[in-house]
């Protein structure tokens, strides 16, 4: 693959990387119009499979129709050179490195987090996805708006009903590779079963279990 460029869509200005996931890298970037500040996801194109930053694209669209939910705001989405790359909102820190410098939250901290992240996931629900990946990496506060939580990657989520009809979609197997963390993967997911909201739901309590202890029991 060639080189990262150094800047997407002539007026991104890639800066240093903020993180490395599996296929794709989160880059600060400012734009040299007005001097405001993003995150640019970069993924290397393949012409064997739709890369996992133009499916988080799509269902980011969707997602981000309702303003009032915090979900991180897609500004631009297409190919720049040989990488997909999608920019969005810079955030803040993640709770995992949050919990880095205190150890473990306070009561009425984890009940805040977690009121903000069940009406989230319940939004996340009513749109027909599955998120499939909660865990503190992935959650992240805003960058001028602290108190305010996010869920972030969605690279991994999926369809638990039928976009036309709204029927759910048949339990089933898939394959051993596992979404996210070892740690925060439900029972199921380690048995091979197919992402459905329960699966959500047990990660937000591990979640919140984490954030309380600062460890897990396993």
């Amino acid at each position: 693959h060639s080189s990262v460029p150094l800047r997407v869509d002539g007026r991104y200005s890639l800066q240093e990387p903020l993180g490395l996931g599996a296929y794709a890298t989160v880059y600060k970037a400012v734009n040299i119009i007005n001097r405001q500040i993003y995150a640019i996801k970069l993924e290397a194109c393949s012409e064997e499979r739709i890369s996992s930053v133009e499916r988080e694209y799509y269902i980011l669209k969707q997602l981000c129709s309702v303003t009032t939910v915090s979900i991180p705001q897609v500004h631009w989405f297409s190919q720049e050179s040989s990488f997909d790359a999608m920019v969005l909102d810079l955030l803040g820190p993640s709770l995992h490195n949050l919990l880095g410098f205190r150890g473990k939250f306070n009561p009425l901290t984890v009940h805040y987090v977690g009121n903000q992240l069940l009406s989230q996931v319940h939004y996340i629900h009513s749109c027909g996805y599955v998120h499939g990946n909660i865990q503190p990496q992935n959650i992240l506060v805003g960058l001028h708006q602290s108190l305010t939580i996010f869920i972030t990657n969605f690279s991994g989520s999926m369809q638990f009903c039928h976009p036309e009809t709204g029927a759910h979609v048949p339990f089933c197997q898939m394959s051993s590779v596992l979404a996210g963390m070892p740690t925060f993967t439900s029972i199921n997911s380690h048995l091979g079963a197919k992402l459905s909201r329960c699966n959500d739901l047990k990660l937000l309590v591990y979640l919140l279990i984490y954030l309380t202890c600062g460890t897990l029991p396993w």
